[in-house]
């Protein structure tokens, strides 16, 4: 039997119903969430739903990824129970029906074996896909309970973060509990810490120079010696 590819039709976003739900949920999520009177905040949401937008309207072919797990996975359907209870349940919903696209990942040439354990991310919409854009990375990173994520910043890169489940801390500054949205602008040092009982799994948006979102080029930071 052989194959006409001319009868082949490459799967679109509207093709995969849940994908779809689950960029609207990041829309709503990212349009309902208060700024706190940051004009900063305002103006990246505001940039995170147009693009979500354009990607929505043009239909876009996919380009699925064989799915990968890694050992920080076995956290997820927990962390997926806990944001059901939250504030972003739909979301958390969604996610769980999806997740068995996901292609988990590190995003480093070399990770600590320790960290290798206890985190991944998986991207939703990026230049490589499964939903293809230049100018945008919507993710979810997930981590287990006590992580430690270390000092980083991102180059031309403008970062936020939405919890759907778990309570974190960014340089030991503030709790962040299911529902708040961080904002990291270019350039700005940041550590990550979760809390000892429960994972973490974030939503977050990349904004940038198409060239940068490409190549991340991501490194940790070296912390500076406490005296």
């Amino acid at each position: 039997m052989h194959c006409n590819q001319d009868n082949y039709t490459p799967l679109r976003l509207s093709h995969k119903a849940d994908l779809l739900y689950l960029l609207r949920d990041v829309d709503e999520v990212y349009r309902r969430s208060s700024a706190g009177g940051s004009k900063m905040i305002r103006s990246h949401q505001h940039q995170v739903r147009k693009r979500l937008s354009r990607i929505i309207e043009a239909d876009e072919h996919l380009l699925l990824k064989n799915p990968e797990s890694k050992p920080v996975t076995i956290h997820l359907p927990r962390a997926l129970e806990i944001g059901a209870r939250g504030p972003l349940t739909q979301m958390a919903q969604t996610i769980g029906r999806v997740a068995p696209l996901f292609t988990w990942e590190y995003g480093y040439d070399k990770i600590p074996r320790k960290l290798s354990q206890c985190y991944a991310f998986t991207e939703i919409v990026s230049p490589s896909g499964p939903v293809p854009s230049s100018n945008i990375i919507i993710g979810l990173v997930l981590f287990a309970p006590g992580t430690v994520y270390p000092q980083h910043a991102h180059h031309e890169i403008e970062e936020s973060y939405i919890s759907v489940a778990g309570a974190w801390s960014e340089n030991d500054a503030a709790v962040f509990a299911p529902g708040s949205l961080i904002l990291n602008r270019s350039g700005h040092q940041h550590r990550i810490t979760v809390g000892d009982r429960e994972p973490c799994l974030l939503v977050y948006a990349w904004l940038g120079k198409d060239e940068r979102l490409l190549k991340p080029n991501m490194k940790f930071s070296r912390e500076p010696k406490k005296s």
